[in-house]
């Protein structure tokens, strides 16, 4: 991918959560297994964020995700493990987000005037949850979709 990308989109796997490494780590490995098994490369997206505090590769920083359709060449994606239409991430999960961004900013990945976008915002879909969606429309960079590359199938 041609870094650096000018979006950030941010995801839930809406599936369960995790609290201890082992249990994140099989999470991550069974969201790998599905996604290749949708014949794609590798987790769809860039990163995932653990309720452990951790971060797991997907296809790391340089590599063309497939995680939000129609802005895989022009962005990175990060994913926290969980269910969040309902209540947000813990603390410390939206703590190690807001770091890994900062990353990208450090890493030049994305330009220090990065836009911030949940999922949704480009794609019909219900991700990264209401509660969250809600909490993140208020973090600096948080620009509403869709963009001009807005994907909606019926």
């Amino acid at each position: 991918m041609s870094l650096p990308v000018n979006h950030i989109f941010i995801h839930h796997t809406a599936g369960p959560r995790c609290l201890i490494k082992s249990r994140c780590s099989k999470i991550v490995r069974d969201i790998q297994k599905y996604h290749m098994s949708l014949d794609w490369d590798d987790i769809g997206y860039n990163f995932l964020i653990g309720g452990d505090g951790n971060v797991y590769v997907g296809r790391s920083w340089d590599k063309i995700g497939a995680h939000t359709l129609g802005a895989n060449n022009i962005s990175i994606a990060f994913s926290l493990l969980g269910d969040y239409m309902d209540f947000l991430p813990s603390i410390k999960m939206l703590r190690v987000t807001q770091l890994l961004i900062a990353c990208a900013v450090e890493k030049k990945v994305v330009p220090k005037r990065y836009l911030l976008h949940g999922h949704r915002d480009q794609t019909c879909t219900l991700c990264p949850g209401d509660a969250f969606y809600n909490y993140l429309r208020r973090w600096p960079h948080y620009l509403p979709g869709p963009l001009s590359t807005y994907v909606c199938k019926s």
